[in-house]
């Protein structure tokens, strides 16, 4: 059985905002990424750049649907699993769903659970402190991971 990881939350934004926000590496750079290669469409690839990490994390954007749906496939040690991110406009804003799936139920799987459990709902925080409040949460935070 392959684990899968879900985490939610509501941003007070409208859909088109936090959708934007998302597919834009130079908004994605106030709140997730160092920089990223180019906007992620539909059967392209892109290039992410974390500051914490030395290696470029390359993505491969599966499917947009505008203001409503992403889906993106990366690796995580040799093993490609595939994010979704799903947008509800609901009132007093937008909910947002990511799930990524893929890897095994052995130790490395729990071991990636676990850290990508961590990481998408630090997201998720960042990405809300960053359209509700115009600040950047991850900027520091993960200095200590720096090799």
């Amino acid at each position: 059985m392959k684990l899968t990881i879900k985490a939610k939350i509501q941003i007070s934004k409208p859909a088109k905002q936090v959708f934007d926000a998302i597919i834009d590496p130079e908004k994605m750079s106030n709140y997730f990424i160092e920089r990223g290669s180019g906007k992620m469409e539909t059967g392209e690839s892109v290039i992410w750049n974390f500051p914490e990490f030395p290696d470029d994390c390359p993505i491969k954007v599966k499917e947009i649907k505008p203001d409503n749906f992403i889906s993106f496939s990366w690796d995580n040690g040799n093993v490609e699993t595939l994010v979704s991110i799903k947008l509800d406009e609901v009132r007093g804003g937008t909910v947002v769903t990511v799930v990524e799936d893929g890897m095994e139920n052995d130790e490395k799987g729990i071991q990636w659970l676990k850290g990508n459990t961590e990481g998408w709902a630090n997201f998720l925080a960042c990405l809300k402190g960053y359209l509700e409040y115009g600040i950047n949460l991850r900027k520091g935070a993960f200095d200590f991971m720096k090799q």
